[in-house]
């Protein structure tokens, strides 16, 4: 059969991706946010150090958490782009889930270091100094962040990337996160109560909690093979059943997702006295329909006979294993 990668139907070539190509391309986007990261975090030190801002200096921390995000991001979409060998027949496309894993993880040890300084903060107030220079270069720092986390996202989106979508959003948090800061930094200005610095810095860490949770918590599901989402197992549903002919049914659909690669699995019951070439046919119209729904989807089809009782025995993951049909037996 066809390798729906390489050479896509017609009607579907614009809108498959052949995912090594793209994983290589995407690595200019990893050294994109890479640079980002190296400028955001000189800029967001500097504003510290001028000011003496414990939320600014978290603000500092995140950015480089977004670094060594963006260096993991970088060496998994090259691990990703790798082309499938005998070790790896499937590929290498689930490298992705483990960047936006180790990217979430240390997302979370750098709430807790900004939770640390703040409390040390809360009880040890100190006046802050230099607020409008340190502000300015802070807002700009905040700035390069939205406009990078901007390109990543559409990027993401684009060729559906999951570790390119967790550097987006972590960058985007990371905007967030410095506008609560920046009103932190502000009321203590207007107001002169210290203590406003480091409790902002505490809620900063809760944010950073938060988003370090869902970005550990999709990389465990992706690496648990999670099915495809319910609108797309749906419209592969939809796509089969619109091709079955009068007399054909199917069972034991599964589907998967790793990173941007769909797999979707299933069985096909057609009359036992149906000619091989018959039944191959019914199984490319079918493929292709699948091809033509979902993007970037390998596709497994098994063709089975509907008066064979066995064919109705492998609808579960795990087949029941008669006498004389076990690993070693004659049958």
């Amino acid at each position: 059969m066809r390798n729906p990668e390489l050479n896509p139907e017609p009607g579907t070539r614009n809108r498959n991706v052949q995912y090594r190509v793209t994983r290589t391309r995407l690595r200019k986007y990893a050294w994109l946010s890479i640079a980002a990261a190296l400028a955001t975090m000189a800029l967001k030190a500097v504003a510290y150090v001028l000011t003496g801002s414990v939320g600014l200096l978290s603000d500092a921390i995140e950015s480089l958490v977004n670094l060594v995000g963006a260096l993991m991001a970088l060496w998994m979409l090259t691990v990703a782009a790798r082309e499938p060998d005998e070790d790896h027949a499937y590929g290498h496309t689930k490298a992705e889930y483990f960047s936006s894993g180790v990217e979430g993880s240390l997302i979370l040890v750098a709430a807790i270091s900004i939770a640390t300084a703040a409390f040390g903060r809360l009880r040890a107030p100190q006046p802050l100094e230099q607020l409008g220079v340190g502000l300015a270069v802070s807002v700009t720092a905040s700035v390069l962040n939205l406009a990078v986390a901007r390109v990543l996202l559409t990027a993401s989106r684009r060729f559906e990337s999951v570790t390119l979508e967790a550097n987006a959003h972590h960058l985007l948090t990371d905007v967030w996160t410095s506008a609560g800061v920046l009103v932190g930094v502000g009321a203590v200005a207007v107001t002169g109560w210290e203590r406003l610095d480091p409790a902002v810095a505490f809620v900063v860490a809760g944010n950073i909690v938060w988003t370090g949770g869902r970005i550990v918590r999709q990389s465990v599901l992706g690496l648990l093979d999670t099915g495809l989402p319910v609108n797309e197992r749906e419209a592969v549903r939809a796509a089969i059943e619109r091709h079955l002919p009068e007399g054909v049914q199917y069972h034991a659909l599964r589907t998967r997702q790793s990173g941007a690669r769909r797999f979707v699995s299933l069985h096909v019951l057609v009359p036992g006295a149906w000619t091989v070439h018959d039944g191959h046919e019914l199984l490319e119209t079918l493929e292709r329909a699948i091809r033509g729904t979902v993007l970037n989807v390998t596709v497994f089809t098994h063709l089975e006979s509907l008066e064979d009782p066995s064919s109705w025995e492998d609808q579960t993951l795990d087949r029941r294993v008669k006498a004389g049909e076990g690993p070693g037996q004659e049958r």
